[in-house]
């Protein structure tokens, strides 16, 4: 069969629409909660399109988890230099964009510590990360790792639990509460990097 162009993309646009049908049904009900039907009827697909072009429930969630991370992990350089600037600007990407929490809260809640769809590739990204941020300061591998994953922290914290940010900050305007908090913790990430400059500056 000879395919034409436009075959190709209706085959490209059936997989977007599936792709992000499965991204607004995971962050809403989970792996364990999804159903493939829904998506499809979302999608505007037939179930055998899911089947055929991820290859089912369990690896379109972890396409749909590692598609999400790689939007603003291919954009987002964490250096120790330009830290504040970083972390405001994932600041606002996690805002902007809360599906990504919700799909890791899921994944947590209910892979535990068991691996994960895609977990080699996810863990090379990161891999990818640490070994930048040996190159700008940071003194060694451990440290590095440390280094990111607390910086992750610092910014996802406010978007995984907002009820604990309402009742700590007492403010009932949840804008106002996110504004506020980007402000601390660009800064705090300002300390950070004058600890991680100074010290290579030091040695």
């Amino acid at each position: 069969m000879v395919y034409s162009a436009s075959m190709t993309y209706d085959a490209d646009a059936t997989r977007q629409r599936i792709f992000e049908a499965a991204t607004a049904e995971f962050a809403e009900n989970g792996l364990a909660g999804a159903r493939i039907d829904r998506i499809a009827t979302a999608a505007r697909a037939n179930k055998q399109a899911i089947y055929l072009y991820f290859g089912g429930k369990e690896k379109l969630f972890g396409a749909v988890v590692r598609a999400k991370m790689d939007e603003i992990c291919h954009t987002l350089t964490l250096d120790p230099r330009t830290l504040p600037e970083a972390v405001g600007q994932l600041y606002d990407w996690y805002h902007e964009h809360p599906e990504l929490i919700r799909l890791l809260l899921w994944e947590a809640l209910e892979a535990g510590d068991d691996r994960v769809e895609g977990e080699e590739e996810r863990r090379d990204s990161y891999r990818e990360h640490v070994a930048g941020l040996q190159t700008t300061g940071l003194p060694d591998r451990a440290t590095a790792q440390d280094w990111l994953f607390t910086v992750l922290g610092l910014v996802a914290w406010n978007f995984a639990v907002p009820q604990v940010r309402r009742l700590i900050l007492d403010e009932p305007d949840p804008e106002r509460a996110v504004a506020r908090r980007r402000e601390v913790v660009v800064e705090l990430a300002r300390v950070l990097a004058d600890q991680v400059t100074g010290a290579a500056s030091r040695a």
